[in-house]
């Protein structure tokens, strides 16, 4: 095996010419490219001199990596090579040239990309009102035959979002109705209309921040795991066996977690709104000396009973689009790693949203209601 080489000659003319031979490969163990590369700087500067390969034995992407980079990355005219080392060449110039940059710009990739988000977004809605219709098929079928309800996953979803969620929903109700109360102290005081705090506190939290706050806690807290227990479900094919056994998906799995989240949801907005109530209460007795007893005395004469139903019913649609939703996008997981995480992030962003939009759309609604 003959290790990689090259001769000088002259023609009559002066000019040099330049014979590669041998193995321009790294199957010859002797040869030192980068001393190779060394003893052609010189050459590789002058344009005149001619080059010849055509006693190169075998020239793989190591050898002609080395020319091509003397050559400046490109074949002129006084280089001869065989047609097998033509097309080595080429593709090694085509590896390493940076991709064309477009002159022209599109002016169709906004209207294009708009095009896709809207597919995008109807392919996501019909598939929701699909799991809607076969929830409502699941739940007729359970009143015709209510021995085969799920009881035992219905109570333990339950049981994980709702027992488990009162910690941490009551810590926040609380401090929220401590920063409520205090600000609004403040500014109330200033005008000297103490009393009103009550008015204050109890109808913004009893019909509105209680229900959304609960919400907004149980989307991120409970909403995710649902999708996240779904997810690694389609992952490991748990869905798929389900299916193989004649068991209903949406009757084993969506539909207790539907109906638990939305039968807890109301209780939960109880005691949510209860220690905002009391944080609100806590601080106004600090900042203006209103006792506790006043405030909850007074509260139920300046808050309307109804509200207290509106703040029950605002409850139970947002558990309901909150599991809905959860269970919408564990059941679109991919079994794959990232689809798991951008899944579970895009459920919790989106049951929040829908959250918003439902308060709002009901807001609207019950306007005259209550105020």
């Amino acid at each position: 095996m003959v290790a990689a080489g090259f001769r000088v000659s002259k023609d009559d003319q002066g000019r040099r010419h330049i014979q590669l031979f041998g193995q321009w490969s790294l199957r010859a163990p002797s040869n030192d490219f980068a001393k190779l590369k060394k003893s052609l700087e010189p050459f590789f500067l002058d344009t005149s001199i001619t080059w010849n390969l055509n006693e190169v034995e075998q020239l793989d992407a190591a050898g002609a990596s080395v020319l091509l980079s003397g050559w400046g990355n490109r074949l002129n005219a006084n280089i001869s090579f065989t047609p097998e080392q033509a097309t080595l060449f080429n593709t090694l110039i085509g590896l390493t040239r940076p991709p064309s940059k477009k002159i022209q710009q599109d002016w169709l990739a906004p209207l294009i990309g708009l095009g896709k988000g809207v597919l995008h977004l109807a392919h996501h809605f019909t598939e929701f009102i699909h799991l809607l219709i076969l929830l409502l098929i699941e739940i007729a079928y359970l009143i015709r035959r209510p021995q085969d309800f799920p009881w035992r996953e219905f109570s333990a979803n339950v049981y994980k979002s709702g027992v488990n969620a009162l910690p941490v929903t009551a810590l926040l109700g609380f401090m929220i109705g401590v920063v409520m109360g205090y600000l609004m102290s403040k500014q109330l005081h200033t005008f000297g209309a103490d009393i009103y705090i009550v008015n204050i506190l109890g109808l913004s939290i009893i019909r509105e921040l209680g229900p959304v706050l609960m919400a907004v806690l149980v989307a991120g807290r409970s909403g995710s795991a649902m999708t996240a227990q779904i997810g690694v479900m389609r992952v490991t094919d748990e869905i798929d066996a389900l299916t193989t056994m004649g068991i209903s998906r949406i009757l084993r799995v969506v539909l207790p977690k539907v109906l638990g989240l939305t039968f807890v949801a109301p209780l939960l907005v109880l005691w949510t709104s209860s220690w905002t109530l009391i944080g609100g209460a806590f601080a106004s007795n600090l900042e203006l000396g209103i006792s506790f007893r006043f405030f909850f005395d007074y509260l139920p004469l300046v808050v309307q009973p109804v509200n207290f139903t509106l703040s029950l019913i605002k409850g139970l649609m947002f558990g309901f689009v909150v599991a809905l939703v959860a269970c919408h996008f564990g059941l679109r997981i991919k079994p794959n790693t990232e689809s798991l995480s951008n899944s579970t992030t895009s459920s919790v962003v989106t049951a929040i949203s829908g959250v918003i939009l439902v308060n709002a759309w009901f807001a609207i609604l019950t306007r005259g209601i209550g105020v």
